[in-house]
């Protein structure tokens, strides 16, 4: 009698929710207890944006891919419970955004998040 394997991070439905906009998608692709931290300009390290939960996720996730810009999934790396990935954004009239993430899962969902983003100006 074997061990079951622990569920895998499912990469296509990142890939797909990043490039088809549907914030939705990638909500299912995070746990209940989810906690996702962003580093940034305006939310530096010492005092970063924290989203607790899917509903506080949800809500950012909804506001980005709702924007008229391209999202794209360059890279993502899985290694045991860890991912790393990075995402090219574009706006419109040419500003871009890059995006890298490191993931910590649990039986596959995502449970805490570190994103770091700059962008042009």
């Amino acid at each position: 009698m074997g061990t079951a394997a622990p569920p895998a991070f499912d990469t296509e439905a990142l890939r797909r929710g990043i490039e088809g906009h549907s914030a939705a998608a990638l909500l299912a692709l995070y746990a209940d207890d989810a906690e996702l931290r962003v580093v940034d300009r305006n939310t530096q390290p010492s005092h970063p944006m924290i989203k607790h939960g899917r509903d506080e996720i949800a809500e950012m996730l909804s506001d980005v891919y709702s924007r008229d810009m391209t999202h794209k999934l360059d890279q993502c790396v899985i290694q045991g419970d860890h991912v790393a990935y990075t995402e090219s954004c574009e706006y419109p009239d040419g500003v871009r955004v890059l995006a890298t993430s490191m993931i910590s899962l649990r039986e596959g969902k995502i449970v805490e998040q570190t994103l770091v983003q700059a962008w042009d100006e």
